[in-house]
């Protein structure tokens, strides 16, 4: 088995920065990932957070595969209860015509009433339609952070992307449960998504990630306004409250595992 590595980029909003920086330096990310030989660039949906400049991840995703040449680009993900599926799947089927190969369509069930989300998601994957000479429809990924979702993409056949940084301790059992119930013909492909902080050096890195923490904590404490952005270091307010995630280690390495 080969790990491949991803980013899925949220376009966070530095302190004293505004959202076209944040979009920009997404853009200017996937092209030092294409570099690096990174296998897929995924932009989130996010509405109503401070913190993040993404809210249309269809329009960043149209503008990625314009400024990339190789990497797969999609959506982390699109929130279904928020559109009429139609909508969708003629989204992406422009996308996946213009770039026939390189288009994955991550969806998740968050943003609205959730209820006939089966049904929704099912109206895509069918919308989306069959391969043709020059059309490859665009790889759907169901985003989740537990087992229901997990089963749902194995039923209805889709890709399977986990939530790691939201849920640690389900990781296992989603997975599990995702590739025990795929329809997939082919061998089935998950994701775990974990949160990651880089930068030159550790004691930067140990900086940065400190700040998003006190971030964190202040968001989870619902005090959005007193903390509108993402800081760049740790502020000088105090420590940020201990949270699970943490707590918890985000990542491991295999060894013997190759990685690509």
């Amino acid at each position: 088995m080969t790990l491949r590595l991803s980013i899925l980029d949220q376009s966070p909003i530095p302190a004293g920065g505004a959202s076209a920086e944040a979009l920009i330096a997404t853009l200017q990310l996937a092209r030092s990932a294409e570099g690096l030989g990174y296998h897929r660039f995924w932009v989130a949906e996010h509405h109503g957070a401070a913190g993040f400049a993404g809210t249309a991840p269809e329009i960043m995703v149209a503008s990625l595969l314009e400024n990339t040449g190789r990497l797969r680009i999609g959506s982390g993900g699109v929130l279904l209860p928020r559109y009429e599926p139609r909508k969708v799947a003629e989204v992406f089927r422009v996308l996946g015509a213009l770039h026939p190969g390189r288009v994955d369509l991550g969806i998740g069930r968050a943003g609205g009433i959730a209820r006939d989300f089966p049904r929704r998601l099912a109206e895509v994957i069918d919308l989306l339609g069959k391969p043709y000479p020059g059309y490859i429809p665009p790889t759907v990924w169901l985003l989740g952070a537990g087992s229901g979702s997990a089963r749902l993409a194995g039923a209805l056949g889709t890709r399977y992307a986990f939530a790691h940084f939201l849920s640690p301790h389900l990781s296992t059992a989603a997975l599990d449960a995702f590739h025990g119930s795929s329809t997939l013909q082919a061998p089935t492909q998950s994701a775990l998504a974990v949160r990651v902080v880089v930068a030159d050096s550790e004691a930067k890195a140990q900086e940065l990630t400190a700040g998003f923490l006190l971030w964190r904590s202040r968001k989870d404490l619902g005090h959005n306004e007193r903390s509108p952005r993402l800081p760049r270091c740790a502020a000088t307010a105090g420590p940020p409250r201990r949270t699970r995630e943490s707590a918890t280690a985000v990542g491991s390495w295999w060894p013997g595992l190759p990685i690509r």
